[in-house]
């Protein structure tokens, strides 16, 4: 398997972001970004998908969009999609129908910032989600870099703090938002997860100081999502972009925190007497089926069925032998900067019996 590490979920000059395509290439690139997916609002920006290259590195530039509906008060209920080829923001007013529209069309789906709570401080309002009668949506986005700061700050002061020091922020997806998802998981419904970086490089103004809240490239130092391939990217643009989308539809990924230490080489797999999987597939209890999970080292890890933890380490490797269907997924844990945060979450991976049905794959809500 080869390892690509995406950025997604991020705006330009076509919304609410400061910088060009152009320039988010070159920050990608300077952050050894291999994939970067911006999502400017109710806006699908054409010509644009393709590679960039700089100092003989390369990162490949694709376009989705982020739709709401902007005739609610707050804007609620936001939705990414990828993949697509024609405007989807039409459809805005009704998630099922956006979701369904998407699908016939070929593209992926994933709800926003589940949980993005008011800042009165900066007049933000709650935008969470609230529509969870819906189905057939890929995913959601278990932790967003930018929505996160809402979680930290308590007034003037902490906000010029993190505005200055943004590396204080991430601690983790909110506890909420992993319930949502164990929640959705148990329902047997395979939704995969991911993690945005939501970048918009916002210039602000501290009295008579001038400064460009968290810039396009700290962010891509932070929350990215890495897939697993079966190849590298080749160059044909067409290809490489069906085997991305491809890995995010089937939740081969996790979500990694990339400042504290690389969270590149983390894997996750089972196997069973005739076949081995990797994070969200599934594998039929025959017998027991062993797991196994790899960590780049420096944190602790949990193991983590059906949103309770079974098994935890401080040990780079962990194993288990699992005799019961369910849904595993791990969580690793490290300190950086004197506090305990998130450091890398997995999708499931999902054992599955034959007096089990509600685990399979593609079953509905």
């Amino acid at each position: 398997m080869y390892e690509l590490v995406v950025n997604l979920h991020m705006h330009t000059t076509y919304s609410d972001g400061s910088g060009k395509h152009e320039e988010l290439a070159r920050a990608a690139i300077n952050s050894n970004i291999d994939v970067i997916i911006i999502t400017d609002h109710n806006v699908l920006v054409h010509g644009l998908n393709g590679y960039r290259d700089f100092n003989g590195k390369r990162t490949l530039l694709l376009v989705g969009e982020e739709i709401h509906d902007q005739a609610l008060d707050p804007q609620k209920n936001h939705l990414l999609a990828f993949g697509i080829s024609e405007e989807v923001s039409i459809h805005a007013g009704e998630p099922q129908n956006l979701i369904d529209f998407i699908n016939q069309i070929g593209g992926l789906s994933f709800i926003a910032h589940p949980t993005d709570l008011e800042l009165r401080l900066f007049n933000e309002s709650n935008i969470s989600w609230e529509n969870w009668n819906i189905k057939g949506f890929t995913g959601i986005e278990i932790w967003n870099s930018f929505s996160e700061i809402k979680n930290v700050i308590t007034g003037k002061l902490s906000a010029l703090l993190y505005g200055f020091f943004p590396e204080l922020i991430a601690h983790g997806p909110t506890p909420k938002t992993i319930q949502i998802w164990d929640d959705l998981l148990s329902r047997g419904q395979h939704i995969v997860a991911i993690g945005g970086s939501d970048s918009h490089a916002l210039p602000m103004r501290f009295g008579p100081i001038k400064k460009v809240i968290f810039p396009y490239q700290f962010h891509f130092s932070t929350i990215n999502t890495h897939i697993l391939t079966t190849t590298k990217l080749s160059g044909d643009l067409p290809n490489d972009s069906k085997m991305i989308y491809q890995a995010l539809s089937s939740g081969h990924a996790f979500v990694g925190y990339d400042l504290p230490a690389t969270t590149k080489e983390f894997r996750f797999f089972a196997n069973n007497k005739n076949q081995k999987v990797i994070m969200g597939d599934d594998i039929e209890l025959n017998g027991s089926v062993t797991i196994q999970v790899h960590t780049p080292g420096g944190g602790e890890t949990s193991l983590i069925k059906d949103g309770k933890i079974i098994q935890k380490t401080r040990n780079p490797n962990l194993i288990h032998n699992a005799d019961e269907p369910g849904i595993y997924r791990v969580e690793v844990h490290r300190n950086f900067l004197g506090k305990r945060r998130g450091w890398i979450y997995s999708n499931p991976i999902y054992i599955i019996d034959k007096i089990n049905p509600a685990l399979r794959k593609n079953a509905s809500l």
